[in-house]
């Protein structure tokens, strides 16, 4: 008798075993499922931030560019300006110089050429000087 009460609690602990299986399987794999989807959720919120965060910095970046690009140009622009105005003043000086005194027209010219040269190259320099504060990060 007491193999068959053996065996019939085998037979029941069998039975059970393969009766409450699939219910525990079938909770675990809920279980992870519902993981799943939440740690799907927080993904999806991560990569969001991160593309936000992308878009921030390459719009800052392409202001900052723009900006001293702007710059740039616009001292370019004063300087070619400035130098015109120059020239053309020079030109009507040596040509009013020429009218009246033309020894003094050739001397005016040198000196006229000279200076054009030295405010050329303090315009490079300051452009460049910009060139590098504008690479610079802030």
């Amino acid at each position: 008798m007491k193999r068959m009460n053996n065996s019939r609690l085998t037979t029941a602990l069998l039975a059970s075993t393969l009766l409450f299986a699939p219910a525990f399987m079938v909770s675990a794999t809920a279980r992870a499922q519902d993981q799943g989807a939440k740690q799907d959720m927080k993904n999806a919120g991560t990569d969001t931030k991160d593309a936000a965060r992308s878009t921030g910095h390459g719009v800052k970046k392409g202001t900052k560019t723009g900006y001293d690009k702007t710059k740039e140009g616009g001292t370019k622009t004063y300087d070619r300006t400035k130098e015109g105005t120059q020239k053309g003043f020079n030109r009507t000086k040596e040509g009013t110089q020429h009218v009246f005194d033309r020894k003094k027209e050739t001397s005016s010219k040198a000196k006229d050429r000279a200076h054009e040269t030295s405010v050329k190259a303090k315009d490079r320099s300051k452009e460049t000087d910009q060139k590098i504060n504008d690479s610079t990060p802030r």
